[in-house]
């Protein structure tokens, strides 16, 4: 193996490690509530020093997915945390998350299969 086959693969594991860093810092400032706004492909690429194309391919190369797919369901867990760790209303929640709140229920139920309201009443320990 020479080290032009070996190079790539790990630039790319750097990557994806770079990227599902940045990922969970900015899962974690929508958590907080210090986040202005979600990120887009364009955003995380800009935050890692790459196109966004190449942060794509790479992404679905090595994991399989491609980045949204991992975003969302980074998001949808965090709305479950929030539903069920908080007494926000869902309104709140979904601003937090930089959502319209019928955005939110939109986009929740797509993955849950059910509204943040139902989950929220199905789950809760209270």
């Amino acid at each position: 193996m020479t080290i032009e086959t070996i190079a790539p693969t790990l630039r790319q594991k750097e990557i994806v490690t770079d990227y599902l860093k940045e990922l969970d810092k900015h899962i974690l400032d929508l958590k907080n509530g210090i986040a202005e706004s979600t990120f887009e492909i364009r955003d995380m690429a800009e935050l890692l020093h790459i196109h966004p194309t190449h942060l794509s391919n790479t992404i679905n190369q090595v994991l399989g997915q491609s980045p949204c797919d991992l975003y969302e369901q980074r998001l949808v867990s965090l709305a479950k945390d929030l539903l069920l760790t908080t007494s926000k209303p869902i309104s709140e929640i979904a601003r937090q998350m930089d959502y319209d709140p019928s955005n939110f229920t939109k986009f929740f139920k797509r993955f849950e299969g059910k509204t943040p309201k139902h989950f929220r009443q199905e789950n809760s320990k209270i």
